[in-house]
């Protein structure tokens, strides 16, 4: 019980916090805490110098409350939180054997996550790894334990950039073969990282129960990759397992969109309005999800592929966002274009905003690929030719103004300027791409063109876009069942009109005819419009 002088000191003490004193607040509540060896008080001294942002001072309250009361496992939890937050990483391996110690065995595995999180967070990343190493080395032996000690041990290595250690963990955990939601996070670190051992975790983890947020970070991870059928098969799996899962209809969405399946991205999308408004049918506004802007966009961008301007137009009119401006904006331009109103779409592009020079960039980019869609070649390379007067070495404008050049006949001036583009910007894989493709396109410097190529692929693996250049290049080389091969795959991670024509041509020239017409017409319905197809179709002279 406190006797009236200590109440006294309280009451003084919760008056300076409230009036702005923590420090003299700091020293009551400790001072009284001492005193009455009161857990409370010792809190309370802790989170008055924590909110002051005090943090030797709540360190020292911490470890005075600790040393009063040995067995308090709060007390001993703040002084390790504290030391972590102070970046004292080397005084918190007796508290972290301390914590564990306390921790029942049913309980170590999460208790195993909770000190991952803590300790992730760490500025001194190399030495928070091998502190907890160090403290774990019982629980890395203990098969109860094992799993979650090595999970733990393998993301503090990651955190540290401690690569191949990283991996040898991460490989020990895939040994251990037990699902845990701490090594189902370190799979998508490591394949966030480009870790070989990532995929093989993640693959493991899903056998068996997995919360569906961690297949949906998985796909997309694979989406980023470019491995849309990987992704898809994520995906549906969320939504067969939880239908109501607003995220994966907009992911599906997105996904099938890209795919250019208009049709069924467009369910998709409807139904994730349709659970977004479900949702928020019980408050008094509507309230908006974080995606509800995209699926608004992108049911505008079907409207478009359609031709059915009035929709396209309609659903822009959703957009509330004033972030989204740029892009509401820019699809409003794109649908003038498209209905012959050229002049009137490039002056809603030049109202933009410009206050910076990002923004000025931004918006020119944005009328230069007005006038290309609309075969403005000439008039585009003039504008672009300009701003690469004005401001020198920037390598997407550069890029841009050689894709042009090359829709005016003028492949030196291409090779020039993607030449220029490479110089500002070595690991800008498209011109290296967009270089090797032309080369081999117009069957000159093969050997030079395959290597280009094969830089590109080195930079962005697996992009179909850049796989369907080196399989152009083997056809050019003669290589044609490796062409057909590269090809085939490009295909299938990717239906796109373009690769659908080489795939075509390649197996057209090894007799294969009706299977590249099966091919041809797949790509008819994808973009009958491509020019690669059109001009493929007619000097094989194809018909069907």
């Amino acid at each position: 019980m406190l006797d009236d002088a200590l109440l006294y000191q309280l009451l003084l003490a919760e008056i300076n916090s409230n009036e702005g004193e923590p420090a003299a607040a700091y020293a009551l509540f400790l001072d009284a805490a001492r005193k009455a060896n009161d857990a409370q008080l010792y809190h309370r001294a802790v989170e008055v110098a924590l909110q002051s942002r005090a943090g030797d001072a709540a360190l020292q309250a911490a470890r005075s409350w600790k040393e009063a009361q040995p067995q308090s496992q709060q007390a001993n939890r703040y002084v390790l939180q504290i030391l972590i937050g102070l970046n004292r990483i080397s005084e918190t391996l007796e508290p972290l054997k301390a914590e564990l110690a306390s921790v029942e065995p049913a309980q170590r595995s999460f208790a195993l996550n909770t000190i991952a999180r803590q300790f992730l967070r760490a500025a001194d990343k190399k030495s928070a790894a091998q502190v907890v190493e160090t403290a774990l080395q019982a629980e890395l032996k203990a098969p109860q334990t094992a799993a979650a000690a090595w999970t733990v041990v393998a993301r503090l290595r990651l955190n540290a950039a401690d690569l191949p250690a990283a991996d040898a963990a991460a490989k020990r955990v895939l040994e251990l073969n037990q699902a845990t939601e701490g090594a189902a996070l370190l799979a998508l670190e490591l394949m966030a990282q480009g870790r070989a051992g990532g995929e093989p975790l993640m693959l493991a983890q899903l056998q068996g129960k997995t919360e569906p947020g961690i297949r949906m970070g998985y796909a997309r991870l694979l989406l980023q990759a470019q491995r849309y059928a990987d992704a898809s098969i994520q995906i549906q799996t969320v939504i067969e397992q939880q239908p109501e899962d607003e995220a994966a209809w907009l992911m599906q969405g997105a996904l099938q969109l890209e795919k250019q399946q208009f049709a069924e991205a467009e369910v998709s999308l409807q139904r994730y309005l349709a659970l977004v408004q479900a949702r928020s049918a019980s408050l008094a506004g509507e309230e908006r999800g974080p995606g509800t802007t995209q699926a608004y966009l992108y049911l505008a961008d079907i409207a478009t592929r359609r031709k059915d301007y009035a929709a396209a137009q309609a659903w822009l009119e959703h957009v509330e966002d004033a972030q989204e401006v740029v892009g509401v904006q820019t699809r409003r331009a794109n649908i003038l274009a498209l209905q012959g109103k050229l002049d009137e779409a490039r002056r809603v592009v030049q109202g933009l905003p410009g206050r910076n020079p990002e923004e000025l960039r931004s918006r020119l980019l944005m009328e230069a690929q007005l006038l290309r869609e609309a075969k403005q070649y000439q008039i585009a390379y003039e504008l672009l030719r300009q701003a690469t007067t004005d401001a020198a070495g920037d390598a997407e404008v550069l890029y841009e103004q050689a894709m042009l050049a090359e829709k005016l006949d003028q492949p030196v001036e291409m090779e020039r300027l993607l030449r220029a583009v490479i110089a500002a910007k070595p690991d800008y894989q498209a011109a290296y791409n967009a270089l090797g493709y032309s080369l081999a396109d117009r069957n000159q410097r093969l050997a030079e063109a395959k290597l280009l190529i094969q830089k590109a692929l080195e930079l962005a693996p697996g992009d179909p876009f850049i796989s369907d250049s080196l399989g152009w290049v083997e056809f050019r080389l003669g290589n044609k069942a490796e062409a057909a091969r590269i090809l085939e795959a490009a295909y299938r991670a990717r239906p796109d009109a373009e690769i659908g024509a080489h795939l075509g041509e390649v197996l057209w020239s090894l007799g294969k005819k009706e299977l590249a017409i099966g091919f041809w017409k797949e790509a008819t319905k994808l973009n009958a419009g491509n020019e690669t197809l059109g001009e493929t179709l007619k000097r094989l002279q194809v018909k069907w």
